[in-house]
């Protein structure tokens, strides 16, 4: 653990990255913050459920679920949960038991995954194996998968901001992997977050992840990469140069909300030495949650902690 709280990553940090996700950032808030409400066959007596659409950049149609609380007398926190790699926003159930103690969530499907967003990016290359590696033979780092969901996540919050029964004040991120990831880069790009919840994050310190030679789990697609498309890794500095514009570890120091960062030690999808390299770059209030002996799982009393951080937000 004292080996693991002073690693500090090995994946590059491009000069310019702060300038990359200024420039970004500028391209959304030219975006309307318009969204479509379609009322969802799925319903209960305290939460009322919705399917909600918006335009991301690009022009790409965006869907999350959206669930509120039936009976609001006041304002109350606003939760943006995103998913796991390769999946979707999940079931109903577990967004109404927030609604039905006031919180109101927003659960967002990444582009072109398990769920009903669109992903309409234009880019050269393998579209084979994976998200990190999509863009990659384009000339401007611009044109990264990741860039552009990102994006997505940092305007949802936004719209979560914007309903009426919603606290702007009190935003909450959580998800775990990918949606780990998610929630510490929307945290890093958009600063009226309060609370940031990562579990067990993904997309973070990518050459450490292939040093360690995962062929199998979720960073495959980094070997995979270079097996087929450059087999001699005469781009290797190049890749992973542009592979930190979308690193967590490097958008960690831009956090300013509180963290509960969890991690598990056991766990062979995401290591846990490159979860730490954007831990321990967080510079902000932050509260490490260690699960020793679990790994890439539902972790136990995880879900009550997570409940009353935001109760008492």
């Amino acid at each position: 653990m004292e080996d693991l709280l002073r690693y500090e990553g090995s994946s590059p940090r491009p000069d310019d990255l702060d300038e990359y996700w200024e420039r970004a950032l500028q391209e959304l808030y030219v975006q309307p913050l318009y969204y479509e409400l379609v009322e969802a066959e799925f319903q209960t007596p305290l939460a009322a459920c919705y399917h909600l659409y918006f335009t991301g950049v690009g022009g790409a149609r965006i869907h999350a679920k959206y669930v509120k609380p039936r009976q609001t007398q006041h304002q109350g926190p606003g939760l943006a949960l995103f998913h796991g790699y390769h999946t979707g926003s999940g079931d109903w159930s577990d967004k109404a038991a927030y609604a039905a103690h006031g919180i109101t969530v927003l659960a967002m499907d990444c582009r072109g995954q398990g769920g009903l967003s669109q992903d309409n990016l234009p880019a050269r290359g393998t579209t084979l194996k994976g998200h990190i590696i999509r863009g990659l033979d384009e000339d401007s780092a611009d044109k990264l998968y990741y860039r552009n969901v990102f994006l997505d996540v940092v305007q949802a919050v936004k719209i979560l901001k914007s309903m009426d029964q919603v606290d702007s004040s009190k935003i909450a991120v959580h998800g775990c992997s990918q949606g780990g990831a998610l929630s510490l880069a929307c945290a890093a790009l958009e600063p009226s977050v309060k609370l940031a919840i990562p579990v067990y994050p993904f997309l973070t310190d990518y050459r450490k992840a292939w040093q360690m030679d995962i062929v199998n789990t979720a960073y495959e697609e980094i070997a995979y990469y270079f097996r087929f498309m450059d087999p001699l890794h005469t781009r290797q500095e190049e890749v992973f140069r542009k592979l930190g514009y979308i690193d967590i570890q490097n958008l960690a120091a831009r956090i300013q909300s509180r963290v509960l960062f969890v991690t598990a030690l056991a766990d062979l999808a995401c290591p846990p030495i490159t979860q730490f390299a954007a831990y321990n770059k967080i510079q902000s209030e932050k509260e490490l949650l260690v699960y020793h002996e679990y790994g890439h799982e539902h972790l136990p009393l995880l879900g009550d902690r997570v409940m009353q951080e935001l109760l008492a937000l």
